[in-house]
Protein backbone atom coordinates (compact mmCIF):
# COMPACT_ATOMS: atom_id res chain seq x y z
CA UNK A 1 0.00 0.00 0.00
CA UNK A 2 1.38 3.87 -1.16
CA UNK A 3 1.93 6.22 1.50
CA UNK A 4 0.36 9.87 0.79
CA UNK A 5 1.39 13.13 2.81
CA UNK A 6 -0.88 16.24 2.65
CA UNK A 7 0.45 18.98 3.73
CA UNK A 8 -2.02 21.58 3.98
CA UNK A 9 -1.65 25.32 5.66
CA UNK A 10 -4.56 24.78 8.02
CA UNK A 11 -7.44 22.67 8.85
CA UNK A 12 -10.12 24.84 10.15
CA UNK A 13 -13.60 25.18 8.02
CA UNK A 14 -12.61 25.72 4.17
CA UNK A 15 -13.01 24.49 1.20
CA UNK A 16 -9.84 22.77 0.65
CA UNK A 17 -9.99 21.26 3.98
CA UNK A 18 -13.27 19.75 3.66
CA UNK A 19 -12.08 18.29 -0.31
CA UNK A 20 -8.84 16.90 2.03
CA UNK A 21 -10.99 15.40 4.71
CA UNK A 22 -13.41 13.82 1.87
CA UNK A 23 -10.24 12.30 0.06
CA UNK A 24 -8.38 10.67 2.77
CA UNK A 25 -11.57 8.92 4.41
CA UNK A 26 -12.97 7.83 1.14
CA UNK A 27 -9.41 6.34 -0.74
CA UNK A 28 -8.89 3.38 1.02
CA UNK A 29 -6.26 1.91 -1.79
CA UNK A 30 -3.63 4.29 -0.05
CA UNK A 31 -2.65 5.55 3.57
CA UNK A 32 -2.83 9.30 4.19
CA UNK A 33 -0.84 11.32 6.21
CA UNK A 34 -1.83 14.90 7.30
CA UNK A 35 0.66 17.76 8.26
CA UNK A 36 -0.90 21.08 9.01
CA UNK A 37 1.33 24.18 9.51
CA UNK A 38 -0.81 25.38 11.73
CA UNK A 39 -2.69 23.70 14.52
CA UNK A 40 -5.56 20.54 13.81
CA UNK A 41 -8.27 23.05 13.35
CA UNK A 42 -11.64 20.91 13.05
CA UNK A 43 -10.67 18.48 10.58
CA UNK A 44 -7.76 17.09 12.71
CA UNK A 45 -9.83 15.10 15.23
CA UNK A 46 -11.90 14.19 12.18
CA UNK A 47 -8.98 12.83 10.47
CA UNK A 48 -7.45 11.02 13.43
CA UNK A 49 -10.97 9.53 14.25
CA UNK A 50 -10.94 7.85 11.10
CA UNK A 51 -7.41 6.28 11.44
CA UNK A 52 -5.18 9.63 8.81
CA UNK A 53 -2.29 10.34 11.31
CA UNK A 54 -2.30 14.23 11.48
CA UNK A 55 0.93 16.08 12.37
CA UNK A 56 0.61 20.04 13.50
CA UNK A 57 3.71 22.38 13.11
CA UNK A 58 1.70 24.87 15.51
CA UNK A 59 3.00 28.12 13.37
CA UNK A 60 0.92 31.25 13.25
CA UNK A 61 -1.89 31.96 10.42
CA UNK A 62 0.42 33.94 8.05
CA UNK A 63 3.30 33.53 9.98
CA UNK A 64 6.44 31.24 10.26
CA UNK A 65 8.95 29.68 13.07
CA UNK A 66 12.33 28.42 12.81
CA UNK A 67 10.35 26.07 15.08
CA UNK A 68 8.12 24.47 12.66
CA UNK A 69 10.12 24.64 9.58
CA UNK A 70 12.79 22.45 11.42
CA UNK A 71 9.85 20.16 12.63
CA UNK A 72 8.51 19.92 8.93
CA UNK A 73 12.06 19.39 7.22
CA UNK A 74 12.52 16.57 10.08
CA UNK A 75 9.81 15.08 9.51
CA UNK A 76 10.22 14.88 5.51
CA UNK A 77 13.73 13.70 6.11
CA UNK A 78 12.44 11.15 8.09
CA UNK A 79 10.68 8.99 5.55
CA UNK A 80 9.90 8.90 1.53
CA UNK A 81 6.46 9.11 0.86
CA UNK A 82 5.12 7.64 -2.30
CA UNK A 83 3.71 10.71 -3.10
CA UNK A 84 3.67 14.55 -1.24
CA UNK A 85 0.39 16.71 -1.82
CA UNK A 86 -0.04 19.94 -1.16
CA UNK A 87 -2.82 22.20 -0.85
CA UNK A 88 -2.74 25.92 -1.00
CA UNK A 89 -0.28 29.04 -1.56
CA UNK A 90 1.90 28.60 1.64
CA UNK A 91 1.84 24.66 2.07
CA UNK A 92 2.68 24.59 -1.54
CA UNK A 93 5.69 26.93 -1.22
CA UNK A 94 6.62 25.82 2.38
CA UNK A 95 5.91 22.56 2.29
CA UNK A 96 7.19 21.53 -1.84
CA UNK A 97 10.25 23.50 -1.24
CA UNK A 98 10.89 21.80 2.08
CA UNK A 99 10.14 18.46 0.52
CA UNK A 100 11.84 18.95 -2.59
CA UNK A 101 14.96 19.74 -0.68
CA UNK A 102 14.64 16.68 1.40
CA UNK A 103 14.54 14.62 -1.93
CA UNK A 104 10.73 13.43 -1.85
CA UNK A 105 10.42 12.55 -5.65
CA UNK A 106 6.62 12.93 -5.93
CA UNK A 107 5.53 15.89 -5.55
CA UNK A 108 2.44 17.76 -6.54
CA UNK A 109 0.84 21.32 -5.82
CA UNK A 110 -3.16 21.78 -4.80
CA UNK A 111 -4.70 25.17 -6.04
CA UNK A 112 -7.71 25.91 -4.68
CA UNK A 113 -8.51 29.95 -5.53
CA UNK A 114 -9.80 31.16 -8.53
CA UNK A 115 -9.86 35.39 -8.35
CA UNK A 116 -5.76 35.81 -7.41
CA UNK A 117 -5.42 39.22 -7.56
CA UNK A 118 -8.69 40.73 -7.15
CA UNK A 119 -9.72 42.79 -4.43
CA UNK A 120 -10.39 40.14 -1.58
CA UNK A 121 -6.78 38.61 -1.87
CA UNK A 122 -4.50 39.76 0.46
CA UNK A 123 -1.03 41.67 -0.64
CA UNK A 124 1.23 38.54 1.05
CA UNK A 125 -0.84 35.98 -0.28
CA UNK A 126 -0.27 37.18 -4.07
CA UNK A 127 3.33 37.18 -3.15
CA UNK A 128 3.34 33.82 -2.09
CA UNK A 129 1.50 33.36 -5.28
CA UNK A 130 3.87 34.62 -7.53
CA UNK A 131 6.85 33.02 -5.57
CA UNK A 132 4.63 29.66 -6.49
CA UNK A 133 4.45 30.71 -10.16
CA UNK A 134 8.46 31.54 -10.70
CA UNK A 135 8.93 27.50 -8.96
CA UNK A 136 5.95 25.41 -10.57
CA UNK A 137 8.38 24.95 -13.43
CA UNK A 138 10.71 22.81 -11.09
CA UNK A 139 9.28 22.10 -7.62
CA UNK A 140 5.93 20.23 -8.16
CA UNK A 141 5.25 17.45 -10.71
CA UNK A 142 1.99 18.51 -11.28
CA UNK A 143 -0.67 21.18 -10.10
CA UNK A 144 -3.82 20.41 -9.21
CA UNK A 145 -6.77 22.66 -9.78
CA UNK A 146 -10.00 22.01 -8.14
CA UNK A 147 -11.69 24.40 -11.15
CA UNK A 148 -10.97 24.99 -14.46
CA UNK A 149 -11.07 28.90 -13.60
CA UNK A 150 -8.50 28.31 -11.12
CA UNK A 151 -6.24 27.10 -13.97
CA UNK A 152 -6.85 29.10 -16.35
CA UNK A 153 -6.23 32.46 -13.79
CA UNK A 154 -3.14 30.83 -12.33
CA UNK A 155 -1.84 29.78 -15.75
CA UNK A 156 -2.08 33.77 -17.12
CA UNK A 157 -0.25 34.65 -13.46
CA UNK A 158 2.68 33.26 -14.51
CA UNK A 159 2.23 28.88 -13.48
CA UNK A 160 3.32 26.29 -15.47
CA UNK A 161 0.58 25.45 -17.80
CA UNK A 162 2.28 21.96 -18.77
CA UNK A 163 1.89 20.91 -15.19
CA UNK A 164 -1.45 21.53 -14.55
CA UNK A 165 -4.51 19.65 -14.66
CA UNK A 166 -8.33 20.06 -13.27
CA UNK A 167 -9.50 17.21 -10.74
CA UNK A 168 -13.20 18.88 -9.53
CA UNK A 169 -13.95 18.27 -6.41
CA UNK A 170 -16.00 15.03 -5.23
CA UNK A 171 -19.17 13.77 -2.51
CA UNK A 172 -20.47 11.39 -0.90
CA UNK A 173 -23.79 10.68 -2.75
CA UNK A 174 -25.10 8.41 0.07
CA UNK A 175 -24.65 11.27 2.52
CA UNK A 176 -25.57 14.17 0.63
CA UNK A 177 -28.88 12.49 -1.21
CA UNK A 178 -32.32 13.53 -0.71
CA UNK A 179 -34.18 12.85 2.41
CA UNK A 180 -37.54 13.83 2.98
CA UNK A 181 -37.74 12.87 6.48
CA UNK A 182 -34.57 15.21 7.48
CA UNK A 183 -36.68 17.96 5.65
CA UNK A 184 -39.45 17.39 7.99
CA UNK A 185 -37.66 17.10 10.97
CA UNK A 186 -35.84 20.02 10.20
CA UNK A 187 -38.83 22.39 9.51
CA UNK A 188 -40.46 21.22 12.68
CA UNK A 189 -37.47 21.88 14.69
CA UNK A 190 -37.65 25.61 13.41
CA UNK A 191 -41.28 25.72 13.23
CA UNK A 192 -41.06 25.93 9.40
CA UNK A 193 -44.58 25.01 7.77
CA UNK A 194 -44.00 22.99 5.08
CA UNK A 195 -46.07 25.04 2.31
CA UNK A 196 -42.98 27.70 2.85
CA UNK A 197 -40.76 28.64 0.63
CA UNK A 198 -37.14 28.22 2.31
CA UNK A 199 -34.20 29.55 1.22
CA UNK A 200 -30.67 29.38 2.50
CA UNK A 201 -26.71 30.14 2.23
CA UNK A 202 -24.04 27.31 3.83
CA UNK A 203 -20.60 29.58 4.62
CA UNK A 204 -19.21 30.96 6.73
CA UNK A 205 -19.39 34.77 8.07
CA UNK A 206 -16.49 36.39 5.49
CA UNK A 207 -16.49 39.46 2.84
CA UNK A 208 -15.93 37.13 -0.03
CA UNK A 209 -19.05 35.16 0.63
CA UNK A 210 -21.20 38.85 0.58
CA UNK A 211 -24.30 38.23 2.52
CA UNK A 212 -24.44 41.41 2.52
CA UNK A 213 -25.59 41.14 -1.72
CA UNK A 214 -27.78 38.19 -0.47
CA UNK A 215 -29.61 40.69 2.42
CA UNK A 216 -30.02 42.91 -0.23
CA UNK A 217 -31.67 40.92 -2.72
CA UNK A 218 -33.46 39.00 0.08
CA UNK A 219 -35.39 43.21 0.95
CA UNK A 220 -36.14 43.47 -2.56
CA UNK A 221 -38.33 39.81 -2.88
CA UNK A 222 -40.28 41.04 0.31
CA UNK A 223 -40.87 44.32 -1.57
CA UNK A 224 -42.26 42.42 -4.58
CA UNK A 225 -44.47 40.88 -2.43
CA UNK A 226 -43.25 37.43 -2.05
CA UNK A 227 -42.21 35.79 1.41
CA UNK A 228 -39.54 33.23 1.76
CA UNK A 229 -37.54 32.25 5.47
CA UNK A 230 -34.23 32.19 4.74
CA UNK A 231 -31.40 30.27 6.75
CA UNK A 232 -28.20 31.17 7.07
CA UNK A 233 -25.62 28.26 8.44
CA UNK A 234 -22.18 29.00 8.95
CA UNK A 235 -19.31 30.28 11.62
CA UNK A 236 -20.57 33.43 12.81
CA UNK A 237 -23.70 33.18 10.90
CA UNK A 238 -25.41 33.74 14.79
CA UNK A 239 -26.88 36.40 16.91
CA UNK A 240 -23.17 37.34 18.50
CA UNK A 241 -22.66 38.81 15.09
CA UNK A 242 -23.92 42.28 15.45
CA UNK A 243 -22.62 44.09 12.47
CA UNK A 244 -25.11 41.28 11.07
CA UNK A 245 -27.60 41.80 13.24
CA UNK A 246 -27.67 45.29 12.66
CA UNK A 247 -27.96 44.51 8.70
CA UNK A 248 -30.79 42.98 9.30
CA UNK A 249 -32.81 45.17 11.28
CA UNK A 250 -31.84 47.60 8.97
CA UNK A 251 -33.00 45.67 5.63
CA UNK A 252 -36.35 44.69 7.59
CA UNK A 253 -35.10 40.40 7.54
CA UNK A 254 -35.35 40.36 11.53
CA UNK A 255 -38.46 38.22 11.30
CA UNK A 256 -37.70 35.91 8.31
CA UNK A 257 -33.94 35.32 8.52
CA UNK A 258 -33.35 32.51 11.27
CA UNK A 259 -29.91 32.12 11.72
CA UNK A 260 -28.29 28.66 12.56
CA UNK A 261 -24.49 29.44 13.08
CA UNK A 262 -22.05 26.88 13.24
CA UNK A 263 -23.82 23.36 12.30
CA UNK A 264 -22.55 19.63 12.16
CA UNK A 265 -25.64 18.34 10.30
CA UNK A 266 -25.31 19.78 7.00
CA UNK A 267 -26.73 17.38 4.91
CA UNK A 268 -30.16 17.58 6.90
CA UNK A 269 -30.40 20.92 6.38
CA UNK A 270 -29.68 21.36 2.65
CA UNK A 271 -32.65 19.27 2.27
CA UNK A 272 -34.85 21.32 4.34
CA UNK A 273 -34.11 24.13 1.67
CA UNK A 274 -36.10 24.67 -1.22
CA UNK A 275 -33.67 26.79 -2.54
CA UNK A 276 -29.29 26.98 -1.88
CA UNK A 277 -28.26 30.37 -2.72
CA UNK A 278 -24.41 31.18 -3.08
CA UNK A 279 -24.04 34.95 -3.39
CA UNK A 280 -20.25 34.93 -2.93
CA UNK A 281 -17.79 37.81 -4.77
CA UNK A 282 -14.83 35.41 -5.33
CA UNK A 283 -14.97 31.26 -5.10
CA UNK A 284 -13.23 28.55 -6.90
CA UNK A 285 -15.42 25.28 -6.58
CA UNK A 286 -18.36 26.01 -4.28
CA UNK A 287 -18.49 23.04 -2.70
CA UNK A 288 -21.75 23.92 -0.94
CA UNK A 289 -23.34 23.97 -4.48
CA UNK A 290 -22.87 20.61 -4.93
CA UNK A 291 -23.57 19.32 -1.44
CA UNK A 292 -27.29 21.24 -2.13
CA UNK A 293 -27.65 19.59 -5.79
CA UNK A 294 -27.11 16.17 -4.76
CA UNK A 295 -29.58 16.53 -2.11
CA UNK A 296 -32.16 17.56 -4.38
CA UNK A 297 -31.93 20.96 -3.62
CA UNK A 298 -31.83 23.67 -6.86
CA UNK A 299 -29.28 26.26 -6.48
CA UNK A 300 -29.07 29.86 -7.56
CA UNK A 301 -25.49 31.43 -7.64
CA UNK A 302 -23.31 34.18 -8.47
CA UNK A 303 -21.23 33.22 -11.67
CA UNK A 304 -18.00 33.09 -9.71
CA UNK A 305 -15.32 30.41 -10.32
CA UNK A 306 -16.62 27.08 -11.36
CA UNK A 307 -20.14 27.94 -10.50
CA UNK A 308 -21.75 27.79 -13.78
CA UNK A 309 -20.16 24.22 -14.75
CA UNK A 310 -21.52 22.77 -11.12
CA UNK A 311 -25.34 24.28 -11.35
CA UNK A 312 -25.66 23.40 -14.89
CA UNK A 313 -29.39 23.72 -16.55
CA UNK A 314 -30.35 23.15 -13.34
CA UNK A 315 -30.51 26.41 -11.48
CA UNK A 316 -30.12 29.87 -12.00
CA UNK A 317 -26.50 32.34 -12.52
CA UNK A 318 -26.40 35.90 -12.11
CA UNK A 319 -23.15 38.41 -12.25
CA UNK A 320 -21.57 38.97 -8.51
CA UNK A 321 -22.38 42.03 -6.47
CA UNK A 322 -25.42 42.82 -8.20
CA UNK A 323 -28.43 42.39 -5.38
CA UNK A 324 -31.30 43.35 -8.58
CA UNK A 325 -30.09 40.88 -10.08
CA UNK A 326 -29.43 38.20 -7.90
CA UNK A 327 -32.90 39.13 -6.29
CA UNK A 328 -34.84 38.71 -9.45
CA UNK A 329 -33.63 35.03 -9.67
CA UNK A 330 -34.78 34.24 -6.06
CA UNK A 331 -38.10 35.50 -7.04
CA UNK A 332 -38.03 33.60 -10.43
CA UNK A 333 -37.41 30.37 -8.21
CA UNK A 334 -40.12 31.58 -5.76
CA UNK A 335 -43.16 31.75 -8.39
CA UNK A 336 -41.49 27.92 -10.16
CA UNK A 337 -41.69 26.61 -6.58
CA UNK A 338 -45.38 28.15 -5.76
CA UNK A 339 -46.74 28.08 -9.06
CA UNK A 340 -45.08 25.44 -11.44
CA UNK A 341 -44.90 22.06 -8.95
CA UNK A 342 -43.69 19.43 -11.71
CA UNK A 343 -41.38 21.34 -13.28
CA UNK A 344 -39.94 22.17 -9.67
CA UNK A 345 -39.94 18.56 -9.26
CA UNK A 346 -37.75 18.54 -12.37
CA UNK A 347 -35.01 20.88 -11.39
CA UNK A 348 -35.11 18.70 -8.46
CA UNK A 349 -34.07 15.86 -10.34
CA UNK A 350 -31.84 17.37 -12.79
CA UNK A 351 -29.98 19.00 -9.64
CA UNK A 352 -29.21 15.55 -8.22
CA UNK A 353 -28.51 13.78 -11.63
CA UNK A 354 -25.99 16.40 -12.95
CA UNK A 355 -23.95 15.96 -9.50
CA UNK A 356 -24.19 12.31 -9.73
CA UNK A 357 -22.58 12.18 -13.38
CA UNK A 358 -20.11 14.52 -12.68
CA UNK A 359 -18.97 15.34 -8.89
CA UNK A 360 -18.55 11.76 -7.24
CA UNK A 361 -16.47 11.03 -4.85
CA UNK A 362 -15.00 7.78 -6.32
CA UNK A 363 -14.26 10.31 -9.91
CA UNK A 364 -12.51 12.53 -7.67
CA UNK A 365 -10.22 9.73 -6.00
CA UNK A 366 -9.43 7.91 -8.77
CA UNK A 367 -8.46 11.12 -10.56
CA UNK A 368 -6.25 11.74 -7.86
CA UNK A 369 -4.65 8.51 -7.94
CA UNK A 370 -4.11 8.66 -11.54
CA UNK A 371 -2.90 11.98 -11.18
CA UNK A 372 -0.20 10.91 -8.67
CA UNK A 373 1.10 7.37 -10.04
CA UNK A 374 -0.21 7.62 -13.15
CA UNK A 375 1.49 9.28 -16.70
CA UNK A 376 3.21 12.89 -16.39
CA UNK A 377 0.66 15.49 -16.95
CA UNK A 378 2.52 16.33 -19.84
CA UNK A 379 1.02 13.30 -21.92
CA UNK A 380 -2.70 13.51 -19.61
CA UNK A 381 -5.65 13.51 -21.83
CA UNK A 382 -6.97 15.94 -19.11
CA UNK A 383 -4.12 17.99 -19.19
CA UNK A 384 -4.65 22.03 -19.83
CA UNK A 385 -3.57 23.20 -22.80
Amino acid sequence: MRDVLHIITGLNDGGAESALYRLCVSDTAHRHHVVSLMDEGRYGPLLRARGVSVDTMNMPRGGLTASGLLKLWRHLRGRKYDAVQTWMYHSDLIGGTIARVTGQPNINWGIHHSDLGQSGTGTRTVTVARLCAALSRTVPRHVICCARRSADVHAAFGYDRKRMVVIPNGYDLSVFRPDPIARQQVRGELAIDDTRCVVGFVARYDPLKDHANLLSALAQVAQSGRHAVCLLIGTDMDRANAALIAQLRELGLADSVILLGQRNDVPRLMNALDVHILSSSSEAFPNVLAEAMACGTPCISTDVGDAREIVGDSGWIVPPRDAAALGQAISAAIDLYQDAPDAWRARQAAARAHVEANFSIERMVSAYSSVWFGMPCSSRADKIS
